[in-house]
Protein backbone atom coordinates (compact mmCIF):
# COMPACT_ATOMS: atom_id res chain seq x y z
CA UNK A 1 0.00 0.00 0.00
CA UNK A 2 1.49 3.37 -0.84
CA UNK A 3 2.32 6.23 2.22
CA UNK A 4 -1.39 7.53 1.35
CA UNK A 5 -3.57 5.24 0.03
CA UNK A 6 -5.98 8.17 -1.00
CA UNK A 7 -3.54 8.89 -3.50
CA UNK A 8 -4.63 8.94 -7.06
CA UNK A 9 -1.91 10.25 -8.85
CA UNK A 10 -1.22 8.94 -11.90
CA UNK A 11 -4.37 7.43 -12.19
CA UNK A 12 -6.20 7.90 -15.49
CA UNK A 13 -10.26 8.58 -14.63
CA UNK A 14 -13.69 8.66 -16.61
CA UNK A 15 -16.74 10.48 -14.95
CA UNK A 16 -20.04 10.55 -17.08
CA UNK A 17 -22.46 13.22 -16.70
CA UNK A 18 -19.51 15.44 -15.24
CA UNK A 19 -20.25 18.79 -17.23
CA UNK A 20 -22.61 20.16 -13.73
CA UNK A 21 -23.86 19.29 -10.56
CA UNK A 22 -22.76 15.66 -8.88
CA UNK A 23 -20.56 14.60 -11.89
CA UNK A 24 -18.37 17.95 -11.92
CA UNK A 25 -18.04 17.45 -8.15
CA UNK A 26 -16.84 14.40 -8.22
CA UNK A 27 -14.16 15.03 -11.34
CA UNK A 28 -13.09 17.87 -9.34
CA UNK A 29 -11.87 15.86 -6.16
CA UNK A 30 -10.47 13.45 -7.78
CA UNK A 31 -8.68 15.44 -9.84
CA UNK A 32 -7.48 17.15 -6.43
CA UNK A 33 -6.50 13.63 -5.48
CA UNK A 34 -3.78 13.49 -7.92
CA UNK A 35 -6.14 11.87 -10.47
CA UNK A 36 -5.98 12.68 -14.79
CA UNK A 37 -9.85 13.14 -15.16
CA UNK A 38 -11.62 12.83 -18.47
CA UNK A 39 -14.81 14.88 -18.40
CA UNK A 40 -18.59 13.83 -20.18
CA UNK A 41 -21.68 15.04 -21.25
CA UNK A 42 -23.26 15.70 -24.34
CA UNK A 43 -23.70 19.54 -24.40
CA UNK A 44 -20.64 20.01 -25.96
CA UNK A 45 -20.57 24.08 -25.07
CA UNK A 46 -21.13 23.30 -21.60
CA UNK A 47 -18.44 20.86 -21.09
CA UNK A 48 -16.03 22.53 -22.84
CA UNK A 49 -16.73 25.98 -20.01
CA UNK A 50 -16.12 22.71 -17.39
CA UNK A 51 -13.39 21.57 -18.25
CA UNK A 52 -11.61 25.15 -19.05
CA UNK A 53 -12.63 26.14 -15.20
CA UNK A 54 -11.27 22.74 -14.03
CA UNK A 55 -8.16 23.15 -15.85
CA UNK A 56 -7.53 26.87 -14.39
CA UNK A 57 -6.96 24.32 -11.14
CA UNK A 58 -5.82 21.58 -12.06
CA UNK A 59 -4.40 22.28 -15.19
CA UNK A 60 -3.11 19.54 -18.14
CA UNK A 61 -4.75 16.66 -16.05
CA UNK A 62 -8.35 17.92 -16.89
CA UNK A 63 -9.79 16.26 -20.76
CA UNK A 64 -13.48 16.29 -22.10
CA UNK A 65 -14.96 13.97 -24.64
CA UNK A 66 -18.69 14.81 -25.70
CA UNK A 67 -20.33 11.41 -26.28
CA UNK A 68 -23.64 9.53 -26.02
CA UNK A 69 -23.00 7.12 -23.34
CA UNK A 70 -26.53 5.17 -24.55
CA UNK A 71 -24.97 4.74 -27.75
CA UNK A 72 -22.66 1.62 -27.70
CA UNK A 73 -20.84 2.45 -30.56
CA UNK A 74 -20.01 5.79 -29.83
CA UNK A 75 -18.92 4.36 -25.80
CA UNK A 76 -16.61 1.83 -27.62
CA UNK A 77 -15.38 4.86 -29.70
CA UNK A 78 -14.86 6.94 -26.75
CA UNK A 79 -12.94 4.52 -24.74
CA UNK A 80 -10.68 3.16 -28.03
CA UNK A 81 -10.05 7.24 -27.99
CA UNK A 82 -9.26 7.77 -24.10
CA UNK A 83 -7.04 5.22 -23.63
CA UNK A 84 -5.43 6.07 -27.05
CA UNK A 85 -4.66 9.82 -26.32
CA UNK A 86 -4.65 10.02 -22.70
CA UNK A 87 -4.13 6.53 -21.03
CA UNK A 88 -5.18 3.59 -19.72
CA UNK A 89 -8.48 3.99 -17.27
CA UNK A 90 -8.38 2.82 -14.02
CA UNK A 91 -10.88 4.65 -12.90
CA UNK A 92 -14.51 5.06 -14.00
CA UNK A 93 -17.69 6.77 -12.11
CA UNK A 94 -21.24 6.23 -14.11
CA UNK A 95 -22.68 9.25 -12.90
CA UNK A 96 -24.88 10.40 -15.77
CA UNK A 97 -28.62 10.30 -15.62
CA UNK A 98 -31.92 11.63 -15.49
CA UNK A 99 -34.87 11.89 -13.77
CA UNK A 100 -38.70 11.77 -14.94
CA UNK A 101 -41.69 12.74 -12.04
CA UNK A 102 -45.01 11.86 -13.37
CA UNK A 103 -47.17 9.18 -11.95
CA UNK A 104 -46.69 5.55 -13.30
CA UNK A 105 -50.01 5.27 -14.59
CA UNK A 106 -49.41 8.24 -16.93
CA UNK A 107 -45.85 7.19 -18.02
CA UNK A 108 -45.36 7.06 -21.74
CA UNK A 109 -43.46 4.26 -22.67
CA UNK A 110 -40.60 6.67 -24.04
CA UNK A 111 -40.02 7.91 -21.34
CA UNK A 112 -39.70 4.97 -19.57
CA UNK A 113 -37.42 3.36 -22.12
CA UNK A 114 -35.13 7.30 -21.79
CA UNK A 115 -34.75 6.60 -17.91
CA UNK A 116 -33.59 3.55 -17.82
CA UNK A 117 -31.55 3.60 -20.86
CA UNK A 118 -30.04 7.19 -19.87
CA UNK A 119 -29.74 5.67 -15.56
CA UNK A 120 -29.18 1.71 -15.93
CA UNK A 121 -28.32 0.50 -19.21
CA UNK A 122 -25.56 3.21 -20.06
CA UNK A 123 -23.51 1.89 -16.83
CA UNK A 124 -23.69 -1.34 -18.25
CA UNK A 125 -22.82 -0.24 -21.45
CA UNK A 126 -20.10 1.94 -20.29
CA UNK A 127 -18.74 -0.01 -17.31
CA UNK A 128 -18.22 -3.46 -19.68
CA UNK A 129 -16.63 -1.25 -22.15
CA UNK A 130 -14.12 0.10 -19.93
CA UNK A 131 -13.88 -3.43 -18.06
CA UNK A 132 -12.64 -5.19 -20.65
CA UNK A 133 -9.22 -3.12 -20.16
CA UNK A 134 -9.02 -3.01 -16.71
CA UNK A 135 -9.62 -6.76 -16.44
CA UNK A 136 -6.71 -7.49 -18.83
CA UNK A 137 -4.64 -5.07 -16.40
CA UNK A 138 -5.84 -6.78 -13.73
CA UNK A 139 -6.55 -3.47 -11.90
CA UNK A 140 -9.64 -0.89 -11.88
CA UNK A 141 -12.34 0.98 -10.25
CA UNK A 142 -15.64 1.01 -11.44
CA UNK A 143 -18.39 3.62 -9.06
CA UNK A 144 -21.55 3.88 -9.62
CA UNK A 145 -23.53 6.68 -8.63
CA UNK A 146 -26.84 5.11 -7.60
CA UNK A 147 -29.48 6.90 -4.95
CA UNK A 148 -31.84 6.36 -1.80
CA UNK A 149 -33.84 5.69 -4.35
CA UNK A 150 -32.33 2.10 -4.80
CA UNK A 151 -33.95 0.80 -1.51
CA UNK A 152 -36.95 3.03 -0.96
CA UNK A 153 -39.20 4.65 -3.75
CA UNK A 154 -41.33 7.53 -3.96
CA UNK A 155 -44.64 8.19 -5.86
CA UNK A 156 -43.85 9.78 -9.09
CA UNK A 157 -40.32 8.70 -9.61
CA UNK A 158 -41.42 5.47 -10.70
CA UNK A 159 -38.38 4.99 -13.64
CA UNK A 160 -35.92 6.33 -11.43
CA UNK A 161 -36.36 3.84 -8.16
CA UNK A 162 -36.88 0.88 -10.83
CA UNK A 163 -33.19 1.84 -12.82
CA UNK A 164 -31.59 2.68 -9.51
CA UNK A 165 -32.38 -0.37 -8.13
CA UNK A 166 -31.38 -1.99 -10.84
CA UNK A 167 -27.94 -0.23 -10.65
CA UNK A 168 -27.69 -1.75 -7.39
CA UNK A 169 -27.97 -5.39 -8.27
CA UNK A 170 -25.69 -4.48 -11.27
CA UNK A 171 -22.85 -2.96 -9.51
CA UNK A 172 -23.13 -6.66 -7.77
CA UNK A 173 -23.37 -8.41 -10.63
CA UNK A 174 -19.97 -6.77 -11.95
CA UNK A 175 -18.41 -7.39 -8.67
CA UNK A 176 -19.30 -11.16 -8.97
CA UNK A 177 -18.05 -11.51 -12.48
CA UNK A 178 -15.09 -9.24 -12.01
CA UNK A 179 -13.45 -8.90 -8.79
CA UNK A 180 -11.67 -11.92 -9.16
CA UNK A 181 -9.74 -10.07 -12.18
CA UNK A 182 -8.81 -7.19 -9.95
CA UNK A 183 -11.50 -5.04 -10.01
CA UNK A 184 -13.30 -2.96 -7.18
CA UNK A 185 -16.87 -1.91 -8.55
CA UNK A 186 -19.19 -0.09 -5.75
CA UNK A 187 -21.71 2.06 -5.74
CA UNK A 188 -22.36 5.64 -4.10
CA UNK A 189 -26.24 6.22 -3.36
CA UNK A 190 -26.50 9.89 -2.38
CA UNK A 191 -29.34 11.17 -0.47
CA UNK A 192 -31.16 14.71 -1.23
CA UNK A 193 -28.59 16.41 -2.68
CA UNK A 194 -29.03 20.36 -3.18
CA UNK A 195 -28.03 20.83 -6.63
CA UNK A 196 -28.93 22.97 -9.69
CA UNK A 197 -30.96 20.09 -11.17
CA UNK A 198 -32.96 20.10 -7.60
CA UNK A 199 -33.64 23.67 -6.95
CA UNK A 200 -37.22 23.44 -7.23
CA UNK A 201 -37.46 20.91 -4.66
CA UNK A 202 -35.61 23.11 -2.53
CA UNK A 203 -37.65 26.37 -3.42
CA UNK A 204 -40.77 24.02 -2.37
CA UNK A 205 -41.45 25.36 0.81
CA UNK A 206 -43.41 22.19 2.46
CA UNK A 207 -40.94 19.90 0.69
CA UNK A 208 -38.35 21.28 1.81
CA UNK A 209 -38.96 20.85 5.84
CA UNK A 210 -40.13 17.37 4.91
CA UNK A 211 -36.44 16.58 3.58
CA UNK A 212 -34.78 18.34 6.56
CA UNK A 213 -37.24 16.61 8.86
CA UNK A 214 -36.82 12.99 7.36
CA UNK A 215 -32.88 13.38 7.46
CA UNK A 216 -31.47 12.52 10.78
CA UNK A 217 -28.24 15.26 9.77
CA UNK A 218 -31.53 17.95 9.68
CA UNK A 219 -30.32 19.47 6.15
CA UNK A 220 -30.06 18.78 2.52
CA UNK A 221 -26.55 16.93 1.60
CA UNK A 222 -24.33 18.96 -0.77
CA UNK A 223 -22.02 17.78 -3.68
CA UNK A 224 -18.56 18.38 -1.44
CA UNK A 225 -20.52 14.97 0.56
CA UNK A 226 -19.72 12.98 -1.77
CA UNK A 227 -16.12 14.14 -3.24
CA UNK A 228 -14.40 11.70 -0.26
CA UNK A 229 -16.58 8.77 -0.25
CA UNK A 230 -15.87 9.04 -3.86
CA UNK A 231 -11.74 9.60 -3.36
CA UNK A 232 -12.05 6.41 -0.97
CA UNK A 233 -13.56 3.93 -3.75
CA UNK A 234 -11.56 5.26 -6.40
CA UNK A 235 -8.21 4.86 -4.49
CA UNK A 236 -5.86 1.66 -2.97
CA UNK A 237 -7.76 2.80 0.26
CA UNK A 238 -10.66 0.39 -1.02
CA UNK A 239 -9.00 -2.23 -2.34
CA UNK A 240 -10.80 -5.32 -0.78
CA UNK A 241 -14.41 -3.36 -0.58
CA UNK A 242 -16.50 -4.76 -3.09
CA UNK A 243 -20.50 -4.98 -4.39
CA UNK A 244 -21.26 -2.65 -1.77
CA UNK A 245 -23.63 0.35 -1.54
CA UNK A 246 -22.40 3.15 0.54
CA UNK A 247 -25.54 5.39 1.45
CA UNK A 248 -24.58 8.91 1.72
CA UNK A 249 -27.76 10.32 3.55
CA UNK A 250 -27.48 12.25 6.48
CA UNK A 251 -29.05 8.89 8.05
CA UNK A 252 -32.28 8.93 5.64
CA UNK A 253 -32.67 5.21 5.05
CA UNK A 254 -31.84 4.37 8.89
CA UNK A 255 -34.84 6.17 10.20
CA UNK A 256 -38.79 5.75 10.61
Amino acid sequence: MTANPFDLTGRVALVTGSSRGIGRALADGLAAAGATVVLNGLDAARLAATREALAAEHGERIHALAFDITDESAVVAAVERIEAEVGPLEILVNNAGVQHREPLLDVSREDWDRVLRTDLTSAFLVGRTVARGMIERGHGKIVNIASVQADLARRTIGPYTAAKGGLRNLTRAMTAEWAASGLQINAIAPGYIHTEMTQNLVDDTAFNAWIVGRTPAGRWGTVADLVGPAVWLSSPASDYVNGQVVFVDGGMTVVV
